[in-house]
């Protein structure tokens, strides 16, 4: 009886996680769909965790409600110590918003919630986005060139929703700078970020409290107005929410106007369908076309930490009580299953389901305002300056190394100069 000839050892799977992974995800994620589309790995942070890539796994785990938001539901105390979540929130005493809890605690806040973020009041906001965009090219449209990360995208988003929650304008700067130290992920001073998140929960339960005896036209007037059959928001509960709208809200709008405009540069034909669609004064292209950005490389490529409450299983994976879970959305809005050519970036794409706003009862709640601002911002820097271009060669920009986010450091860029 002869041996059988030993089994070909198994393929390697891709290195995640470094600084090549972070300039160009993709292919790690082709390989992992194709290999271990349900993978165990060790996260920067040292937490072990499960990355579901393929795009029906993904939204069965994203509206699964035995995969908890709740980090008290995760089988280690890695949470406690600032490793899964927000770096701070817990010592900030911010814990209950909508990324960290589950119904019946998560419908009741919801309800509440969309009582104020209400898809009139961002349409009402529409002129002001216009007017903050303008304002903001204005301050470098006769350089000749710009960062649009920090000249553009960056604070776009951060005036825009400190002026919805009715932040004064003499304090908006601080709201820069707190944001600002969030965003560096790790690029700053030793718990910058945390002492950020502390001087933010601080300064709006401040506001919130004067606001309380002086309601106003804003959103954090109408979180404490909002009430249903008698129920209101606590105090701690409005400071939470109106946290989780400037944090969740600013940095993804960042990297989809940073993401889009460099996949915009990548592929000139789109770019260039884009601008005459818009130089016609048509608006569909535009509304396709932030869609197809979110979707091709969009601003968050994990979906935020979720935690197996009992046994289940993902994708043929058995999951154990306690393990933690993060949905790759940048490998499910890539899926082949679900997108023709989903490598090609297509601006008219109409099947276009993609995940980049989440799925479920947890989908972004500031979707609405997301999108007025990316195509705001892309309409108007396409139409004022035209012959934008990158200034650096492509491989010499650098992304950032955050677990959830996906976004440039960057974006130098060189246009003519235009008289104001």
């Amino acid at each position: 009886m002869h041996d059988q000839p030993p089994a070909p050892p198994a393929e390697a799977g891709p290195e995640l996680f470094t600084w090549e992974f972070a300039t160009d995800p993709y292919p790690a994620y082709a390989w992992l769909r194709e290999h271990s589309p349900v993978h165990r790995t060790k996260l920067p942070s040292g937490v072990d965790a499960w990355l579901v890539t393929r795009y029906a796994d993904a939204r069965q785990a994203l509206a699964d409600q035995r995969l908890s938001k709740n980090p008290a539901h995760h089988a280690e105390p890695a949470h406690a110590k600032g490793k899964t979540g927000i770096p701070g929130e817990r010592k900030a005493e911010l814990m209950t918003h909508l990324l960290n809890i589950d119904p019946p605690d998560h419908t009741r806040l919801r309800r509440l919630v969309s009582k104020a973020f209400t898809p009139r009041r961002v349409a009402e906001f529409t002129p002001r986005v216009q007017a903050l965009t303008d304002h903001l090219i204005d301050g470098f449209a006769e350089k000749g060139e710009a960062d649009l990360i920090h000249e553009f995208a960056f604070p776009l988003p951060i005036y825009a929703i400190c002026e919805m929650l009715g932040v004064p304008r003499e304090d908006q700067d601080d709201f820069r700078d707190w944001a600002g130290m969030m965003i560096r992920h790790g690029g700053g001073p030793r718990g910058g970020v945390a002492r950020s998140v502390k001087q933010m929960r601080t300064y709006l339960g401040e506001l919130i409290h004067r606001k309380r005896d002086d309601l106003g036209d804003d959103l954090i007037s109408d979180l404490i107005r909002a009430s249903d059959h008698g129920d209101h928001l606590t105090e701690g509960e409005a400071t939470a929410m109106a946290f989780i709208l400037l944090f969740a809200g600013f940095e993804t709008t960042v990297n989809l106007i940073g993401n889009g405009l460099h996949s915009l540069f990548m592929n000139p034909g789109e770019r260039t369908r884009l601008q005459d669609s818009l130089a016609a004064g048509e608006s569909g292209l535009l509304a396709t076309a932030v869609e197809e950005l979110l979707r091709y490389d969009g601003p968050v490529e994990l979906a935020t930490w979720r935690f197996a409450t009992e046994p289940l299983t993902l994708g043929g994976q058995p999951v154990a009580t306690g393990d933690p879970v993060l949905v790759v959305l940048a490998a499910a809005d890539r899926d082949p299953a679900r997108f023709a050519e989903p490598d090609t970036l297509d601006l008219s794409r109409t099947d276009n389901q993609h995940l980049g706003y989440g799925h479920g009862i947890h989908y972004c709640l500031g979707a609405p305002l997301a999108r007025l601002e990316g195509q705001t911002a892309l309409r108007t820097l396409l139409t004022r300056l035209p012959d934008l271009e990158l200034a650096v060669p492509s491989q010499d920009l650098r992304w950032r190394g955050g677990l959830i986010m996906r976004g440039l450091r960057t974006l130098p860029v060189r246009f003519t100069p235009s008289n104001l």
